[in-house]
């Protein structure tokens, strides 16, 4: 397998669900397929955006499989994180057999605290077990819902001890010194989950950003990463992605990429999230649709 450097504006995509509940392989297709013609560099599908820890192991599968159908795999980011290590592996493997660049995986996060040694050792074992299907691993780095941060002495302990796997890690701590200070470890990829800080890519050593609002409005982004110098599209990229964050954000996207589409496919959400009802929230976002449309 050939590896691809990942870099640049990449859409954490969410997940579309018919009434049954089950994945609507088409409407997701359809989105990513736009959100890569329209400014994205790479997808990470199966993230937090994507409700991947609201599905079973059998349904992200069976997803991978559609979006390697469907999508070029070597612009494609999928996360395999589960709290067991056996899962993990079957996904890490499956998503290597399937051709996507990279695996984003979350720390084990039922057990904690934790010990660093521990999740070392974790870690260590899933690079073993994945030895003849060697995809790119990415370290997601959530604390606010994992209750488990990657120290920047871990993570390079990680890149260190397992150059040619551990490549980088998405922060959405939101925590930009913890990131920079990530970013100094030497051939490691740090993607913060903020559009808003591609302005300060090249002064941070950021390889790009893994955003939910990006799918809103990737060209802008695309453009900002490009142009990190023009603080009118950090100003037009940062106040887009501060609207749509001021609402629950996962409903709030799908909402969104469901008034693009015209597919009400795109209104259902996966419990214990809510679609949204408030209709001054809706409102809101319908104003930021008619906003996008008008910047595209």
């Amino acid at each position: 397998m050939t590896q691809t450097r990942i870099a640049g504006v990449i859409a954490a995509v969410p997940t579309p669900f018919d009434h049954h509940g089950d994945i609507d392989a088409g409407a997701f297709t359809e989105h990513a397929r736009w959100c890569l013609a329209n400014g994205c560099d790479f997808l990470n599908v199966l993230g937090t955006t994507g409700e991947a820890n609201s599905l079973s192991a059998d349904q992200r599968s069976a997803l991978m499989t559609k979006a390697a159908q469907g999508l070029d795999g070597g612009r494609l980011m999928v996360g395999t994180g589960t709290p067991d290590l056996q899962t993990t592996v079957a996904l890490t493997r499956r998503a290597f057999d399937l051709g996507f660049a990279a695996a984003l995986v979350l720390p084990p996060y039922y057990y904690k605290p934790v010990e660093e040694d521990g999740l070392f050792a974790w870690f260590a074992e899933l690079v073993r077990m994945t030895t003849e299907t060697p995809i790119p691993i990415y370290l997601y780095n959530f604390p606010q819902l994992t209750g488990i941060e990657f120290s920047p002495a871990l993570s390079a302990r990680l890149a260190q001890a397992f150059p040619q796997r551990i490549h980088g890690a998405k922060d959405s701590s939101g925590n930009l010194g913890y990131a920079r200070e990530l970013a100094k470890i030497e051939g490691f990829g740090v993607f913060p989950s903020s559009e808003a800080v591609l302005a300060d890519a090249d002064r941070d050593g950021y390889a790009g950003c893994i955003s939910a609002t990006v799918n809103i409005d990737p060209l802008s982004s695309q453009q900002l990463w490009r142009d990190q110098q023009n603080a009118g599209l950090l100003d037009e990229v940062g106040g887009l992605r501060r609207a749509i964050a001021a609402h629950p954000l996962i409903p709030a996207v799908k909402h969104l990429v469901g008034r693009r589409t015209g597919n009400a496919v795109w209104n259902k959400v996966m419990p214990p999230q809510l679609t949204i009802t408030d209709r001054k929230r809706l409102d809101a976002l319908d104003t930021l649709h008619v906003r996008a449309l008008a910047d595209a």
